[in-house]
C-alpha cells in the first residue's frame, strides 16, 4: 500500500469538521492538523482523545512536510489568499465553494495551481452524489436523447448572510450539478436573474436564474432563504427521458420517466392531417434505480486523493469552479441590470 497522503483541514466552523471527519475516514489520506484562529474550537472538533494536532498558525502548517495537501473550509473571502498560500508552499488544494468572489481571482488561483503542478479542486460536494453521478452517466450516455431543459428547486428557512446573497451561498450547488451534467458540446450562453429583499435586509432572499444553453435549451434555478418548506428537487427533461431528482425522497432518490411529447414535421404529413397532428405523446414506464447509500463527502475525499495520487485532474477541479463562478457573476450583473440577460463569460478549457 502506497504511503497515506498528509491533509491538513483549514477552518474548524461549519464545513471544517464534515472535512475533518471524512478525511479521516479515507484510507488514502492522513490528517495531521486542524488549522482555525480559534484553537480552542478546534480542539473540540478533534475529541480530547485525537493525535490530530490542533493550531492557528497556518504558517507552520503550510511549512511542514508531512503535510502534503490542504482542505480550505473558511470564510469565502478568504478562499483566495489561503489557496494561494498552499499553492505557494507546494500543496495541492482542496477549496470549499466558491472558489473566488471573482472570476478574475479565481483565474489566478487556477494558473497558480498549473504553474505549481499541483491539485486544485472544488468541494461541489453534490456532484459526489450516489444520484448525480448516476443522472451524469444518463445524460453523457444520451439516454434521455437531446437535452430539453433542466429546472432545479433548492429552497428553506435558512440563515440570511451578511456576506453574501442567496445566488452566492445557494446556487453554487445548483450551478456546480449543472456543469457536472452538460454534455461537452453543451455550455451555458447567458443569464437572467431576478430577486426580492422582501426583509429589507440588505440581501437578496428570493431568486430565479433563467440559464440559456447553447443548443437552444433553458436552466432554471430557484433559490429562496424563507421558505417554511425545505425542497430540494431538479428536473432534467430530454427528448427520450426525463429524469425527477428529489434528494430528500431516500427511498426514491432518482424516477426515470420513459414519457416524452414526439413532434411531426408538417411537411412529412399529408395534406389532410398536416393542421391536424403536430405532437403525440408517449407514455411509457417509471424506473427508479437502486443507488448506493455513500456519503458524497467520503467520495469526493476519495476523488481528491486519486487525483493526487494519479496525476490528473478531479471532477470538479479548478476550471469547473471557473465555469460556476462565471454565472455567478452574469447573475449578480443581471440582477444589478433588472434581470436583463447577461452573457456568461467564457473559461478556457
Amino acid at each position: 500500500m502506497s504511503t497515506p497522503i498528509g491533509i491538513a483541514v483549514i477552518g474548524a466552523g461549519y464545513w471544517g469538521p464534515n472535512l475533518v471527519r471524512n478525511a479521516q475516514a479515507t484510507p488514502a489520506l492522513r490528517l495531521e492538523y486542524l488549522c482555525d484562529l480559534d484553537v480552542g474550537r478546534a480542539r473540540q472538533v478533534l475529541g480530547q482523545y485525537s493525535t490530530v494536532r490542533a493550531t492557528d498558525d497556518l504558517d507552520a502548517v503550510l511549512a511542514d512536510p508531512a503535510v502534503q495537501a490542504v482542505a480550505i473550509a473558511t470564510p469565502a473571502a478568504t478562499h483566495v489568499g489561503i489557496a494561494m498560500a498552499a499553492l505557494g508552499a507546494g500543496k495541492h488544494v482542496l477549496v470549499e465553494k466558491p472558489l473566488a468572489s471573482t472570476c478574475a481571482d479565481g483565474a489566478k488561483v487556477v494558473q497558480a495551481a498549473q504553474d505549481a503542478g499541483r491539485v486544485l479542486m472544488l468541494d461541489h460536494t453534490y456532484c459526489y452524489t450516489p444520484a448525480v453521478t448516476h443522472l451524469r452517466a444518463l445524460v453523457r450516455r444520451g439516454e434521455l436523447g437531446v437535452l430539453q431543459y433542466l429546472d432545479s428547486v433548492r429552497i428553506n428557512l435558512g440563515l440570511v448572510q451578511s456576506d453574501v446573497d442567496v445566488i452566492w451561498d445557494l446556487a453554487p450547488h445548483d450551478l456546480s450539478i449543472l456543469d457536472s451534467l452538460l454534455p461537452d458540446e453543451v455550455a451555458p450562453v447567458s443569464v437572467s436573474a431576478h430577486g426580492s429583499d422582501p426583509l429589507g435586509c440588505g440581501q437578496v432572499c428570493v431568486a430565479h436564474l433563467t440559464i440559456a444553453l447553447s443548443n437552444g435549451a433553458i436552466a432554471h434555478v430557484h433559490v429562496n432563504w424563507l421558505s417554511p418548506t425545505k425542497v430540494r428537487t431538479t428536473i432534467v427533461g430530454g427528448s427520450r427521458r426525463t429524469v425527477v431528482w428529489d434528494d430528500l425522497n431516500p427511498s426514491q432518490r432518482l424516477a426515470v420517466y420513459d414519457r416524452a411529447i414526439e413532434t411531426h414535421d408538417p411537411a412529412e404529413l399529408g395534406v389532410e392531417a398536416r393542421n391536424q397532428t403536430r405532437v403525440s405523446y408517449r407514455i411509457g414506464d417509471m424506473v427508479a434505480p437502486a443507488l448506493p447509500e455513500r456519503e458524497a463527502l467520503r467520495s469526493m475525499m476519495s476523488e481528491f486523493a486519486a487525483s493526487i495520487t494519479e496525476g490528473r485532474p478531479p471532477l470538479t477541479d479548478g476550471r469547473s469552479g471557473l465555469r460556476v463562478l462565471a454565472l455567478l457573476e452574469a447573475a449578480s450583473a443581471s440582477l444589478r441590470a433588472q434581470g436583463v440577460s447577461v452573457p456568461v463569460e467564457e473559461v478556457e478549457a
